[in-house]
């Protein structure tokens, strides 16, 4: 059991970016983050979560490691927080799938620590939990007067000279044949996605996902850093939540820019409400969900609670639908997890079909992207994202890399596509032209 010792903050944001610049220089490292975020029809528990030190650790690479029974083992030895993050590559692991195409990132398939210390910020308080076999309340008042003391260094770096992955004919090329694939029936949509990247990047972590939170803040925002490998993330989307043993999935499907005016706005949310392409992709993951659920929870309890609802962020409207499920036994919360995972909205239905030809037609791995960062409580609860619109980069080799996507349907129109995904990157682009300047 746990410690913890309340300090009474002044300035919250002030505070949370000293923690941010504290846990860059970790060597691992894991930040929960919504604090910034307006949108409260999530139920966040906690707005703002970070850890310090590693107590316990698993770091899973092969295809071979049987990851999520680590988990289960870590989960049950510990009876403690855990946070840690899951690679969509994963799915290797689950089904018989392969990941051949390029990486430069290199980050692991599954981390997962207990935490020597977790800084949790709640309204204007900063709560330390620490272990008192590992510290004492001396310690802990050293630590709060480090942080208060940390230095922030805004750095100037030249801005990234960022590349995609492919050309817009190719785009529209793959798009046309995985329209193909859902003519014949091999499957009836598909989450594909196109890499931005930079060979020679050097930035600044800490400050750029400080601007990535104030430019675009979400409910499920995350930072994580592993050795020299970093995850930026402002991520809009829950993959899975667990309170007692109720559990609840959020996936998005259906995206429209925002307006330049609140007329505009009005108009652009009737029209993703109203459009058939998009509440067809919609529906067609919500149903994936219910099925993966069902294979875990009490009979009859599997509920969709909301269809198709539309939720506004500051840089796009989203179609967000609520499935949630009773868990015939906490126990089985891992293997619900490895059942849902990777995230029907990532990739498509049949989820199998999709993720082989997710394999043939993108041109590099995945990796985090299209995974999930979040933490388990010592109470069994727990919180897991959907890694979108994030950043990677591995400041040892200097490679940034951002990845944009949408679902694939018959009625997709290839172009429309493809300005989606520009859409989903181009508050990434400002935020990196912002922050990495020499001018």
């Amino acid at each position: 059991m746990r410690e913890r010792v309340v300090f009474n903050i002044d300035d919250v944001q002030e505070l949370r970016e000293r923690i941010i610049h504290r846990c860059n220089g970790e060597e691992t490292s894991f930040i929960w983050d919504n604090i910034n975020s307006k949108n409260t029809f999530h139920h966040p528990k906690y707005r703002f979560l970070a850890t310090i030190g590693v107590k316990d650790i698993i770091v899973e690479n092969s295809e071979q490691d049987n990851s999520f029974d680590q988990l289960n083992n870590l989960n049950k030895k510990h009876n403690d927080w855990k946070f840690g993050f899951m690679s969509y590559d994963l799915k290797n692991d689950i089904e018989d799938l392969r990941s051949e195409n390029s990486d430069n990132i290199f980050m692991p398939n599954m981390v997962f620590v207990v935490p020597e210390l977790v800084l949790e910020i709640n309204n204007n308080n900063l709560i330390i939990h620490y272990h008192k076999s590992s510290y004492s309340p001396e310690d802990i008042n050293k630590l709060f007067n480090d942080i208060n003391k940390q230095h922030i260094e805004y750095k100037s770096y030249s801005t990234p000279d960022i590349e995609s992955k492919i050309t817009k004919e190719q785009y529209i090329d793959t798009v046309n044949r995985l329209k193909n694939h859902i003519q014949l029936g091999d499957i009836y949509e598909v989450n594909f996605c196109q890499e931005f990247f930079a060979d020679s990047a050097d930035i600044d972590v800490a400050n750029t996902y400080t601007m990535l939170q104030k430019v675009t803040p979400t409910p499920f925002a995350c930072y994580v850093k592993y050795n020299n490998k970093h995850l930026l993330c402002a991520s809009p989307e829950r993959f899975i939540k667990k309170e007692g043993n109720k559990i609840i999935s959020q996936p998005i499907k259906g995206t429209k820019k925002r307006g330049s005016t609140e007329e505009d706005d009005k108009r652009l949310i009737s029209e993703l409400r109203d459009d058939p392409k998009e509440r067809a992709e919609n529906i067609m993951i919500t149903d994936l969900v219910r099925n993966d659920l069902s294979h875990f929870a009490k009979k009859g309890s599997v509920k969709v609670d909301e269809l198709c609802g539309i939720y506004t962020f500051p840089k796009v409207h989203q179609m967000i639908s609520t499935i949630s499920a009773e868990l015939k036994s906490e126990d089985l919360f891992i293997d619900a997890l490895k059942k849902l995972f990777p995230m029907g909205s990532m990739t498509g239905a049949p989820k199998i079909r999709s993720m082989q030809l997710i394999e043939k037609y993108e041109k590099s791995k995945r990796g985090l992207y299209s995974g999930s960062v979040g933490y388990i409580e010592p109470n069994g609860d727990a919180d897991f994202n959907v890694v979108i619109r994030s950043i990677l980069y591995n400041s040892d080799n200097k490679y940034l890399s951002f990845q944009v996507g949408g679902a694939i349907t018959i009625n997709s129109v290839p172009e429309n596509e493809y300005d989606e995904c520009l859409l989903k990157a181009s508050a990434i682009m400002q935020i990196l032209k912002r922050t990495n300047t020499n001018d």
